[in-house]
């Protein structure tokens, strides 16, 4: 007997990036216009090599394919900006192209504010301060960022939570968006992010499940109703455990 395929899933076999219902995210925020999920640690956020069907954006496709499809590859199918894979946190995703066009906007213009959570080796001094070290992308076995002169200009701006001299909490706020820029520019001031993998060569580091770095707030203006909406996202519970541990009881 054969069986008809739905609607549906022929739809699904004209998508560019493969639907996949399995990948796991969280929408903490949905309107007309866009979303805002939780990506957690282990997903990268868009198809790439070995990555073809468990992004992000494959599970995205599941659910919103048919706005994602209209929005098209010159608009990233929706994706404003990107974590790297071992990152939790906050990621928005335009619906439509107007949304799309103005946040891609307040991106490129700094007007996205965005704020980080990290565990780090040690305690940076002073308590808070601004990293302005010029970033450059390199490819060796795998892309890396490197703090060169030639660089482009790349500012942090973090202060120290709490600390148990050993290892603290450091709320990271980025303003602009280079390549592992948090994980760079701590790492080049000798306090890499506990995890760390790329940046931590000839540093001890403590065993932990994986890299400490959270995406936990992101505001921006409404393209649509035009007032400023804050997103925020707790401390997932595998950095809660770990942040215990460490005797950081911060909350």
């Amino acid at each position: 007997m054969i069986r008809l395929r739905s609607r549906r899933a022929a739809a699904e076999m004209d998508y560019p990036v493969a639907p996949n219902d399995g990948v796991p995210f969280a929408v903490l925020h949905e309107d007309e216009a866009l979303l805002v999920v939780n990506k957690p640690a282990g997903v990268v956020t868009q198809p790439g090599k070995k990555h073809e069907r468990d992004s992000l954006l494959n599970g995205l496709f599941a659910s919103y394919g048919d706005l994602l499809r209209n929005l098209g590859a010159a608009r990233s199918y929706g994706l404003l900006h990107r974590l790297d894979r071992e990152t939790s946190g906050l990621v928005v995703v335009a619906l439509r192209n107007r949304a799309y066009d103005e946040l891609r906007s307040q991106f490129e213009n700094r007007q996205v504010r965005k704020k980080y959570w990290a565990l780090v080796l040690g305690c940076p001094r002073p308590a808070q301060a601004v990293l302005q070290d010029p970033i450059a992308e390199v490819v060796a076995s795998r892309k890396k960022a490197v703090i060169r002169r030639d660089g482009q200009q790349a500012i942090t701006a973090y202060r120290v939570l709490e600390s148990t001299g050993e290892a603290s909490l450091v709320e990271a706020r980025p303003k602009t968006g280079r390549l592992h820029q948090i994980r760079v520019h701590l790492a080049h001031r000798g306090h890499p992010v506990l995890g760390e993998d790329l940046y931590a060569a000839g540093f001890r580091m403590p065993r932990v499940p994986r890299l400490c770095l959270h995406a936990c707030e992101l505001s921006f203006v409404h393209p649509v109703s035009g007032h400023r909406l804050t997103i925020n996202c707790p401390w997932p519970q595998d950095l809660a455990k770990v942040t215990e541990r460490l005797g950081l009881m911060w909350r």
